[in-house]
């Protein structure tokens, strides 16, 4: 309902401002027009207006959208080569795939967690962290900030935000179309018209197509698996409708249909004590395990995710006699269904069940947002603002094994299928969840600007915030078995509750309580108001460099560990995470504007610290998501731009991290994870540099020449308490090098594009986890880690 409102309101707001009743008014000015600054200076809104890169006292780093395009990636997965603080973690649906700023990050199953990263499209924030990994179309640019934002964001993050620009539709007719066609069967396609709709508004329609057969081989099917299947579209519309009102209207859909992330069992079953490979019957139906170099596995499921998203926006900017209000109402709906071979083999063996996952996932979001913004050129200048979102998430997850046991005495030692004559007949436990949650947030923000003099300016911030977060959960299980509890509701929990005051221990209590189960929903609820802030210096000490330095409160509110095999024991309210975070930057702009040289150091506290760390629940791994205590990062930031000649433009950062725990808070029963251990996804070395050369050779078309390289050093990919899950989840340090070359006519209408990706075929990991069959270790293995070929086409009109 509230995203008819929403279209009805665009419409008429558009109709508004025809030619035929709207007043005359000049175009919108462009981001670039309405700042200061030389030709090749970069704009960015970090502050939520249009200032020169080099006057923003903060550390934010910025992509181009051809940036992305050339990284021959679709997502925001191709911007973790690009920027050296940033870092991705890759799952087996979008759903649980997250993004980590300066080493923090969140990471967990639950439905009731929120991520410590933002990420912001066209002033929307995007509630859940597996919509911010769709197919990037379209981009004008991506700012990475470090570090709390909350007040100048609408939605807090507590590590940081990406900020997403779409191109904006012109008032001249004109568009692209561009096709690429890659090795091992990929191809890609999209699109973009302009279409002016009369001297007072302009629209912008985008598509695009995508679709790859994957890079490894499900042994089983036979087929290639870990690819997809993407396409969709958007349409802008922006209007001016009077000289002081402009309206900007945006409507998104999306499909996803993909064969992703099936993991491969790239190590040997493990002694859990040793870490040492040893022995185990399964190892006869898997591929031979190799590492990073595995590219095979045997399920006789395909693992897979298909999602749905779409979603409506409407802007409006008032000029106010000197100030300006913004408002921006959104709504947006998002279906995700997971598909999972959850033991990793072909079949049901004895000694071996299967464990088949079904979980589709749906939720929607409204927001609002209004802020007012004063002028940029006075002793005072400032944001104010206010914020309310609703999301609501619901999943249905149903889980099926297959269990047996030996017939026969000795029972076999050789791999045994359960349709053998050598197996007892067969159970098949089975139990679904209904579960959700519904975030809601009301926030007030503001940051000003004191200009004391021309050179030195005093920032400060505020944000009120009042989140309230409400669960629940359901599973009905008709028959208990490998990763699958009995029933848990509220006649469950009210039970267990009763005995606990009676004395009994909980974990005694928690099974006794099963036969109170009634069906009814357990629910829960958590309400938090939180004050935080901002607050920092800037001096100009010359004409081309700016130093500054800050101080940020950052917070991210409650949680709840609502998962599939939640139970009584688990039901505890996350507490709010709060972190400090400190920062001093130089900026510097060099060489008469050729360089720019950007340095920042930082150190954040984190309290209450919510993260994940792998737990076994009914015989299956997982992660618990807890309270994991205090944390904290701190490291050197590097970015910098030359351009030395007019075609010649040599980009690249640098990063030392190190994040790790400070004091770790371990759930009643879990081990604790010493004091100095690193965060997972947190490499301390992590750099990039990139070269892009145009060869004007004053014939039909010029030469275009680029190389790209990056390198990360090793990271934690398990965060635990065991010390060999953590050696053994190490992944390891890498290299990748990207090479292009093109040809594009000199008005640049025409152009083709060849590449070259990960030249020297470096093969590493993604993610690692262990649970697999015998113990042994499983590893994602992203698209980047095999060496792949690439030719793209685009006409511009």
């Amino acid at each position: 309902m509230k995203a008819l409102y929403l279209t009805g309101a665009a419409a008429l707001a558009l109709v508004a401002a025809s030619p035929g009743s709207a007043q005359t008014a000049p175009a919108a000015a462009s981001a670039n027009q309405q700042a200061e600054g030389d030709p090749g200076d970069i704009i960015v809104t970090a502050q939520k207006r249009s200032e020169r890169l080099q006057d923003v006292p903060l550390a934010v780093t910025v992509i181009s959208g051809d940036a992305i395009a050339a990284q021959g990636k679709t997502s925001l997965e191709g911007a973790q080569y690009l920027v050296p603080s940033l870092n991705f973690l890759k799952s087996g649906t979008t759903l649980n795939q997250s993004l980590f700023l300066r080493g923090v990050g969140t990471s967990t199953f639950s439905i009731a967690g929120e991520p410590s990263i933002s990420t912001v499209v066209d002033g929307v924030v995007y509630s859940r962290a597996g919509e911010a990994f769709g197919d990037l179309v379209d981009v004008d640019q991506i700012e990475v900030l470090r570090g709390p934002q909350g007040t100048l964001f609408g939605k807090n993050a507590s590590a940081g935000v990406i900020n997403i620009i779409s191109k904006k539709p012109t008032s001249t007719f004109g568009g692209y179309v561009e096709d690429g066609f890659f090795s091992d069967s990929e191809y890609r396609a999209r699109a973009a018209l302009n279409v002016p709709l009369g001297e007072h508004v302009r629209s912008r329609l985008t598509g695009f197509y995508t679709n790859y057969d994957g890079n490894i081989r499900n042994v089983t099917t036979g087929k290639l698996v870990n690819g997809f299947e993407h396409y969709g579209g958007r349409l802008q519309v922006d209007a001016d409708a009077g000289p002081n009102v402009k309206l900007a209207f945006i409507a998104d859909y999306h499909r996803n249909n993909d064969d992703c992330c099936g993991e491969v069992i790239a190590t040997g079953p493990i002694n859990t004590a040793t870490g040492a490979v040893t022995t185990n019957a399964s190892t006869a139906a898997l591929p031979t395990p190799r590492g990073t170099d595995t590219r095979e596995l045997a399920q006789n499921l395909t693992t897979r995710t298909k999602e749905t998203g779409y979603g409506f926006s409407l802007q409006a900017d008032i000029q106010a006699g000197t100030q300006t209000v913004t408002s921006i109402t959104a709504y947006r709906n998002y279906k995700n269904t997971e598909i999972r071979d959850g033991d990793f083999l072909p079949a049901a063996y004895i000694g071996f069940n299967q464990l088949h996952d079904f979980g589709p996932q749906t939720g929607d979001t409204f927001s609002q947002e209004i802020r007012l913004t004063s002028p940029g050129h006075q002793f005072l200048t400032y944001v104010l603002g206010a914020y309310y979102s609703r999301a609501a998430s619901e999943r249905i997850f149903t889980r099926n094994d297959q269990v047996c046991t030996s017939a026969v005495t000795p029972a076999p030692t050789a791999l045994t299928p359960c349709s053998s004559a050598s197996a007892n007949p067969s159970t098949f436990p089975t139990g679904t969840a209904d579960f959700g949650s519904v975030f809601k947030n009301v926030a007030l923000f503001g940051q000003g600007t004191l200009n004391i003099s021309e050179r030195f300016r005093v920032i400060g911030g505020l944000r009120y915030t009042v989140d309230q977060l409400d669960v629940f959960h359901s599973r009905a299980t008709t028959l208990a078995g490998p990763g699958i509890n009995a029933n848990f509701d509220q006649g469950v929990y009210n039970e267990y509750i009763r005995l606990v005051a009676l004395g009994v221990s909980p974990t005694t209590a928690a099974p006794q309580a099963v036969s109170a189960s009634n069906g009814v929903p357990f629910r829960a609820k958590a309400t938090n108001e939180n004050l935080s802030g901002k607050a920092g210096v800037q001096y100009d000490i010359s004409h081309g460099s700016t130093a500054y330095a800050t101080y940020a409160r950052g917070y991210k509110g409650p949680a709840f560990n609502v998962f599939y095999n939640l139970t009584a024991t688990g039901t505890n309210v996350i507490a709010p995470e709060t972190s400090d975070s400190y920062e001093i930057g130089l900026k510097n702009t060099l060489l008469g504007g050729k360089l720019t040289l950007n340095l920042a150091a930082f150190y954040a506290k984190y309290k209450n610290f919510q993260a994940n760390n792998p737990d076994l629940v009914a015989g299956v791994v997982v992660t618990r998501f807890t309270n994991a205590g205090d944390v904290s990062t701190r490291g050197v930031e590097l970015d910098a731009t030359l351009r030395p000649v007019r075609d010649l433009s040599i980009t690249g950062g640098a990063a030392y991290t190190d994040a790790h725990v400070d004091k770790f808070n371990a759930p009643a029963g879990s081990a604790t994870i010493p004091a100095g251990t690193p965060l997972g996804f947190a490499p301390k070395w992590k750099g990039n540099v990139s070269v892009d050369y145009r060869l004007r050779t004053g014939g039909f078309a010029d030469v275009l020449l680029g190389a790209q390289g990056s390198y990360q050093s090793s990271e934690l990919g398990l965060f635990s308490a065991d010390a060999v899950q953590r050696q053994l989840g190490t992944i390891g340090a890498y290299s990748l090098v990207n090479l292009s070359a093109g040809l594009v006519s000199k008005n640049d209408r025409y152009k083709l594009t060849f590449q070259v990706r990960n030249l020297f075929d470096k093969s590493f990991a993604a993610a690692i986890a262990n649970g697999g069959p015998g113990q042994a270790y499983r590893y994602q293995i992203p698209r980047d880690a095999d060496r792949y070929f690439g030719v793209t086409g685009r006409v511009n009109f």
